[in-house]
């Protein structure tokens, strides 16, 4: 059975084909292109596909997988916001994703953030390219004895907190239930406007889902310090970019770090050094001296992107014998 693989980078690609060559009776076709309405129609006559981060799983989409055979797609990731997941239920499509993968990769990286806009590094280090040496407007500050705000404390957030305590850091966190770690740690829980008007730093680590979209709009942005660092390693959409912008255009906040855009999709992952970008905000967004964007690789380690490969197999594996895991989003759990 030959496995599809759709949105695969170049440094994924062995680490995949080792993987699937691994297990008797499976091969896989690592494509670099990502699944969109224009790319599904490759899937014909796969019965199984793995999708990346970024793929486009619509009701469109969906139906085209169908029409073609495909009645299972593994997701190479642990969110499935871009999943129309009612629709792959009446089309009898089984989804899965990956539920866990190291949660330090992209706490880390959430911290190399926070760290690289406090401390002006892109700033610095293209100064030192060209030789110039000054320090002027390269003052950052101490994070030791100032206040983390962990928007999400599951494992990520946790990991980030530890991270935070590590600093020396107060810690105020908000979540639906509380993390027992965080709290050994000595993190206090707030309601999020208590949060986002105390902290000298404020992480994202929920999940994008309806009652989470915006959940940083102009009302939470305003409630923010005006020398505030703001960090999502996340998902984009948890943040309203345009009034992100409105509030940057007005000369608030010391750092903001984002990993992730909410209209990320066709842009990141991809080349587009040699195209006009027409997406004005993105636009914006990567002018402002105080703000650093890069492009959702937060999880992009060895550890993380091993343990991602090793769960999409294991979920291939499970489906073609028959065994259902937590891993499996669609068809629902009953009971």
């Amino acid at each position: 059975m030959e496995i599809l693989a759709f949105g695969v980078q170049a440094d994924e690609q062995p680490l995949i084909e080792k993987a699937f060559e691994a297990v008797p009776g499976l091969t896989v076709r690592c494509l670099d292109v990502f699944l969109t309405e224009d790319t599904a129609p490759i899937a014909a006559d796969h019965e199984i596909i793995s999708t990346s981060v970024n793929a486009n799983l619509s009701a469109r989409v969906l139906q085209t997988l169908a029409v073609g055979g495909t009645q299972m797609v593994a997701q190479r990731s642990t969110g499935f916001n871009n999943i129309d997941l009612d629709v792959a239920e009446r089309l009898g499509l089984t989804i899965a994703r990956v539920s866990y993968y190291s949660p330090y990769s992209v706490a880390e990286f959430a911290w190399t953030l926070a760290m690289a806009v406090n401390r002006r590094i892109v700033r610095a280090a293209g100064r030192t390219r060209d030789f110039d040496f000054r320090l002027d407007g390269l003052l950052g500050r101490d994070f030791h004895g100032r206040t983390a705000g962990v928007i999400g404390t599951g494992r990520i957030g946790e990991a980030f907190t530890r991270i935070a305590h590590g600093f020396g850091m107060e810690l105020l966190g908000w979540d639906i239930a509380e993390n027992p770690a965080c709290t050994a740690l000595g993190m206090t829980y707030v309601d999020k406007d208590e949060l986002l008007a105390a902290c000298d730093l404020v992480s994202l680590h929920v999940p994008l889902l309806p009652e989470t979209h915006h959940l940083i709009d102009a009302g939470a942005l305003r409630t923010m310090r005006d020398d505030a660092i703001l960090v999502n390693s996340s998902r984009g959409g948890l943040i309203d970019t345009d009034a992100l912008v409105g509030e940057l255009r007005k000369g608030r906040f010391t750092g903001v770090g984002l990993d992730v855009y909410e209209a990320e999709a066709g842009l990141f992952f991809l080349d587009k050094s040699m195209e006009a970008i027409t997406d004005d905000t993105l636009a914006r967004l990567v002018t402002f001296p105080n703000v650093l964007v890069t492009s959702h690789q937060a999880y992009y380690t060895g550890d993380a992107v091993g343990q991602i490969i090793e769960t999409t197999v294991r979920n291939v594996i499970d489906y073609r014998d028959g065994r259902r895991s937590g891993n499996v989003l669609v068809p629902a759990a009953v009971g």
